[in-house]
């Protein structure tokens, strides 16, 4: 490792899986997922920009949670690659802080905008007739201030009180990017305290968040129960599949890494959660929620309609 660059208060990130052999097959597979994860999310937010129809609160909400998609993969992967091919694994302490505080920040809003789109789904089915009253769009535009503004204070007070730690001798983090539990390993000092407050914390925006979004869709599913019409039993199953299908692809792995004891969990595994949570998910969403909507995908047909096969 060539240190002649390097300052005492830089960390090392060792990448995903050090010691496997074919690592660089992995790497150009993470790029091209994150390729299509920009191109699909970008994708997305345009559509819903162009297209008067799609001006809707869940729309609109949904265009915030691939903006905060299209920057939690941005966070990690540009940053992963290029260490990968420069040689290079150093960054440095503030680099290390800025990284940790964008995707905690992005992380937690993320956790308060599916929350908060469950809510707009349990209007829209439960009370449709108050629908456009309860979710207008000074609320709407509110519901994703809560969410960026909430996920950027959290990560703001627990950025600043991780790295105030002093560290050992060896800074080496297992794994591609600054996360909290990895760089919390290095210190110094005894953290327990502080990571039994994290886990605190996390009840806040996950177990929390997952409760409420459980009991929307209790409600829904007991209101789409007593729809006589079966078409408008599916539509309104349709409607909400997407965003289940999006809340356990980005729940499960989160609360595996930050709910369970780090004891319980190697750092092998949790670079493979982290993947799919923060990797694999972004690519997803656009994906889900494009292909299981008609007026998403009657939207992207008229734009290509438009633009490209005139």
């Amino acid at each position: 490792m060539d240190t002649s660059n390097e300052t005492l208060t830089d960390f090392f990130l060792l990448g995903l899986f050090p010691e496997l052999q074919y690592v660089s097959i992995l790497i150009t597979s993470i790029l091209l997922t994150y390729i299509i994860a920009f191109m699909g999310n970008i994708i997305l937010i345009l559509l819903i920009w162009v297209d008067s129809r799609l001006h809707t609160p869940m729309y609109i909400l949904l265009s915030h949670l691939s903006l905060i998609d299209l920057a939690l993969i941005s966070t990690t992967v540009p940053k992963m690659v290029i260490n990968y091919f420069s040689g290079k694994k150093t960054i440095s302490r503030l680099g290390c802080g800025t990284q940790m505080f964008f995707f905690f920040a992005l992380g937690g809003g993320e956790c308060l905008l599916l929350t908060l789109m469950s809510y707009d789904r349990y209007v829209a089915i439960c009370n449709p007739l108050r629908y456009p009253i309860i979710m207008n769009t000074g609320v709407c535009l509110q519901m994703a201030l809560v969410s960026w503004g909430g996920g950027a204070l959290n990560s703001l007070i627990n950025t600043i009180y991780t790295m105030h730690f002093p560290f050992c001798d060896s800074r080496e983090i297992h794994h591609f990017f600054c996360e909290m539990p990895a760089v919390l390993k290095l210190s110094c000092e005894d953290t327990s305290l502080y990571e039994t407050v994290v886990s605190i914390i996390c009840i806040v925006f996950v177990l929390l968040p997952l409760g409420l979004i459980i009991a929307s869709y209790v409600l829904i599913f007991l209101t789409v129960l007593r729809i006589n019409s079966s078409e408008g039993r599916k539509k309104a199953l349709t409607t909400c599949s997407s965003h289940l299908a999006v809340v356990s692809l980005y729940y499960g792995p989160a609360m595996i890494i930050y709910m369970t004891p780090h004891s319980f969990h190697t750092s092998e595994q949790d670079e493979i959660l982290s993947i799919i949570n923060t990797i694999f998910t972004p690519m997803l969403n656009p994906l889900i929620y494009s292909l299981r909507n008609k007026e998403v995908l009657t939207a992207l047909r008229k734009v290509m309609n438009r633009h490209i096969l005139r």
